[in-house]
């Protein structure tokens, strides 16, 4: 069995999701920011954390583009958890995409954030066949919230 893929956050990284939270707290969502919180799966504590939501086809969808996070395995783990803005609060729980279905929300996820996130994906972007992005889908969770 191979490692999961997951890139920890340096110090930079830190900063910005600092910043974004904060501001997303504050009830201003940053290009389409939530703060997620979830219940961690040893301590039952409430744990977040920024999150990029994105929609498609009507669908809204987390990806996560450092691998497999603390936050994925507390929303598998879970079943799902809670996006806030502000005061407002959502529930929602999630279906885990299978790697074949995954293309078709990395390439809008990319088009949308590689600004952002473009360091996480190793030189690969929007542009990227089909087949590329079924090549990197197993390093990188993504959620259906339902």
């Amino acid at each position: 069995m191979t490692t999961p893929r997951y890139i920890r956050p340096d110090r930079s990284t830190a900063i910005f999701n600092s910043v974004v939270a904060g501001l997303t707290r504050l009830g201003v969502s940053v290009w389409g920011s939530r703060v997620l919180a979830v219940r961690g799966r040893t301590s039952g504590e409430w744990r977040t954390t920024p999150v990029n939501l994105l929609t498609v086809d009507g669908e809204r969808y987390l990806v996560a583009p450092r691998g497999v996070t603390q936050w994925v395995r507390n929303v598998r783990a879970a079943g799902g958890g809670e996006l806030r803005v502000g005061r407002r609060t959502e529930a929602f729980t999630v279906v885990e995409l299978a790697d074949d279905e995954k293309p078709a929300i990395l390439r809008p996820y990319l088009e949308r954030w590689k600004f952002e996130v473009g360091v996480f994906f190793d030189g690969v972007d929007a542009s990227a066949s089909d087949a590329t992005l079924r090549e990197i889908a197993p390093g990188y969770p993504v959620f259906r919230l339902v």
